[in-house]
Formats: structure tokens, sequence, C-alpha cells
């Protein structure tokens, strides 16, 4: 059964898809309340204290990019509430940058809601981001080597003519990476490196 004491701050500008997802997320039992940019959105985080934030990035007067680095650098409080963007953008570069700002996920729309849902019981459910990011993970040279340059946009095959190696060995570097940070995805692996210091993009 859905908990509806969860609290989810929805920031969007086009508001008939606003009161879409308001609709949605309060049928699945959250309460949800809505901010149509990111200064709107700032305020509201301060004032509501939601249990976790859904944002558009692209918006007017604020977008959600310059929200959360507002966010992250005024309230460093609220650094155990999730902040899930949920955008049209959907190429890699924007991915990046919002996962590198501290994001917990990215959600490209048409939105399937009950992949969203998944996701925010997902993104409730779990320790707070301060407390996830592995503190003593050691990676070999090839492995920060590798993930540096995957940071910065480069493909492994890219990577390989770059370092000078096969693209397979690239592939087997990043792998043993992403199973030393405890993470899925190449992108996950990137985020939590740079987060704890372990490369510098």
């Amino acid at each position: 059964m859905a908990d509806a004491r969860k609290r989810i701050l929805c920031i969007e500008d086009d508001r008939e898809t606003a009161a879409l997802i308001a609709e949605e997320l309060s049928d699945r039992g959250f309460g949800v309340s809505i901010a149509y940019n990111g200064e709107e959105g700032l305020a509201a985080i301060l004032r509501e204290r939601p249990d976790l934030v859904l944002s558009d990035i692209s918006m007017p007067v604020m977008s959600g990019f310059e929200l959360l680095e507002r966010l992250i650098a005024l309230a460093p409080r609220f650094e155990a509430m999730p902040f899930v963007f949920l955008t049209a953008l959907a190429d890699r570069d924007n991915e990046l940058k919002g996962r590198r700002l501290g994001a917990d996920d990215y959600v490209t729309k048409p939105i399937d809601f009950d992949m969203l849902e998944a996701i925010i019981r997902s993104r409730l459910a779990r320790a707070p981001r301060g407390e996830i990011w592995p503190k003593d993970t050691t990676l070999s040279e090839r492995e920060i080597e590798a993930l540096t340059w995957s940071a910065r946009g480069k493909t492994s095959a890219e990577i390989a003519q770059i370092l000078g190696m096969a693209k397979r060995t690239v592939d087997f570097h990043i792998d043993n990476a992403r199973h030393k940070l405890g993470v899925a995805t190449r992108i996950e692996a990137v985020t939590k490196a740079t987060k704890t210091r372990l490369i510098e993009p």
C-alpha cells in the first residue's frame, strides 16, 4: 500500500504536465505539491522539506541544474533528500551533467509512471546520498585513467586510442571499477568516483 505520508515536490513549468504528474502520483498514494520554476521550487523545498523532489531541467527563471546547484550550496542539510530530474533532455551530456551535480536519478519524458513510481519508492528507501558513496574504495591506475576519460565523454574506443590499449581492455578496467564501486552502470561509476574524488575529470 502506498505511503501517503511521503511528500513529493514536483517542479515543472508546463502546467498541464505538472497536473498530470500530480494526479498520477496522488492516485498512487503520495502527497504532491507543485512549483512552476526553479526559483519557486527552491522556496518550496526550504519551506516544505519534501521527502523527494522531481524537477524538470529546462524552466524559466531558474533551470533545474541551477536549482540543484543552489540547493547544495545553500542547504547542505538537504543532502539526504532524493532529487530526481524528470526531463525531455534525453542526451548523454545532459544526463552526465545532472548526475555529476548530484541528482539521484535522471528520468526522461514521455513518462512511464510505473517506472517513475518504482524509482521514487527505491529512492525513498535508500540511505542518504552522503552515506552511500564508497569511502575506502581503491582503484588501480588504469581504472582511474579509464574512468577519468569516460567522465570527459570519451567512448571505450576513444579511450583505447588515448591509452594505447585494446577496447576490450578498457571495458575490462571500467567493469572492474564499476564492481569495486558497487554500481550497475558506467555513468554511476563515473558519478561515484567523481563524488569521492577518486577521479578528477
